[in-house]
């Protein structure tokens, strides 16, 4: 997936969209890491700023949690 820089959606806000609906199609199931924020980098073309931002997005919404140390993992449905 590309960022499309103009758009008036932000970019961290692309991202975020593009992992949420990989978590809803099951493409990164309950449990699994989410990429890391090199593999993001290499996928999106964006900042770690930005990947920051739009995984703290996900989070907010209880989508992934963080393990320190670890990474960022969707988690399971209740």
């Amino acid at each position: 997936m590309s960022i499309d820089r103009e758009s008036p959606v932000p970019p961290y806000r692309q991202v975020a969209d593009d992992l949420r609906e990989q978590i809803a199609s099951g493409k990164i199931p309950p449990g699994r890491r989410i990429p890391s924020m090199v593999e993001l980098e290499a996928t999106y073309g964006v900042a770690r700023d930005t990947l920051r931002k739009a995984t703290q997005v996900l989070k907010d919404e209880g989508l992934v949690e963080t393990v320190n140390g670890m990474g960022s993992y969707v988690v399971k449905p209740e």
